[in-house]
C-alpha cells in the first residue's frame, strides 16, 4: 500500500513543479522527484514528504541548469 500511495506522492509531486515551471522538460522534473524520493524513501515522518520532495527536486533541478549553462 505505500508504495502505491509513495507513487501518487511523486506524480503529484512533479505535476505540481510542472505547472509552476512550464519552462522545464517533464522527463528532467519527473527524474529529479524520482531521486529527490529516493533520498527520503525511508523517512520515518511522512507528513513532509511531498513538501521535501518538492524542495529537493527543486534543487536538484537548479543544479542541472547551472551545470548545464556552463557548458
Amino acid at each position: 500500500m505505500m508504495e502505491t500511495e509513495d507513487a501518487l506522492i511523486i506524480q503529484h509531486v512533479a505535476e505540481r513543479i510542472l505547472k509552476a515551471r512550464i519552462d522545464l522538460d517533464a522527463g528532467d522534473v519527473r527524474d529529479a522527484v524520482q531521486t529527490a524520493y529516493d533520498e527520503f524513501r525511508y523517512a520515518r515522518v511522512r507528513t513532509y514528504l511531498p513538501v521535501l520532495l518538492e524542495r529537493r527536486a527543486g534543487d536538484l533541478l537548479h543544479d542541472a541548469g547551472d551545470s548545464r549553462s556552463r557548458l
